[in-house]
């Protein structure tokens, strides 16, 4: 009797990253509908979204939010950019921006979990992130288009610069303001899974 509701706690603990990623890919779907139209590659609010995952939830349970949102999509779900989905979008120019979510936010997590936190260190992950999201989605743009490298940055890269700048901005002070809120045991979702599975060994 006694051992229950420790076990109920636990198990509360352990649900929590899962809840988490779930809400994060929901969100980088809402994202996905704030689209400005300005040539092969629009600008939307996946990004964002993307990023605070990855400050938030870690690196584990980051790649997890943002597997949940492309699995949604490559089975046909409207969650990509002006609500459409399908496989075809993964070859499409936006292709490589997709599939470089998943390095990114898997880089932006082991950045900066288990680490107190810091708006200098979110700030250098967030870059760190957006020029490895560039470097996967305007090579991937230039396969698909057969641009030469010069266009595939001038239609892929410079004209977001100023919005991605704005958006690592605001994610980093989102991230300060919501890690307070975040029912966490230490430091960050992930360590507090750590800490719930140590509780059962």
């Amino acid at each position: 009797m006694g051992g229950e509701p420790s076990s109920a706690a636990t198990a509360a603990t352990a649900l929590r990253p899962m809840v988490f990623a779930a809400l994060f890919a929901a969100l980088t779907a809402v994202g996905a509908y704030v689209v400005i139209p300005i040539g092969p590659v629009p600008i939307v609010l996946q990004n964002f979204f993307v990023m605070l995952a990855g400050l938030l939830l870690g690196s584990r349970w980051g790649l997890a939010s943002v597997g949940i949102y492309l699995l949604a999509g490559a089975a046909g779900l409207p969650v990509f950019a002006g609500g459409t989905g399908g496989l075809a979008r993964f070859a499409g120019p936006t292709g490589g921006f997709l599939l470089g979510y998943l390095p990114v936010v898997f880089l932006i997590g082991r950045m900066v979990e288990g680490r107190p936190p810091r708006l200098w260190r979110d700030a250098v992950a967030l870059i760190l992130g957006s020029l490895l999201l560039y470097l996967c989605g305007v090579s991937w743009l230039k396969i698909v288009t057969a641009m030469s490298i010069p266009q595939a940055i001038a239609a892929g890269m410079l004209p977001f610069l100023p919005g991605d700048a704005l958006k690592i901005a605001a994610a980093v002070l989102a991230a300060r303001s919501i890690r307070p809120l975040l029912p966490r045991s230490e430091g960050d979702l992930s360590s507090a899974e750590t800490h719930a599975r140590a509780g059962r060994d």
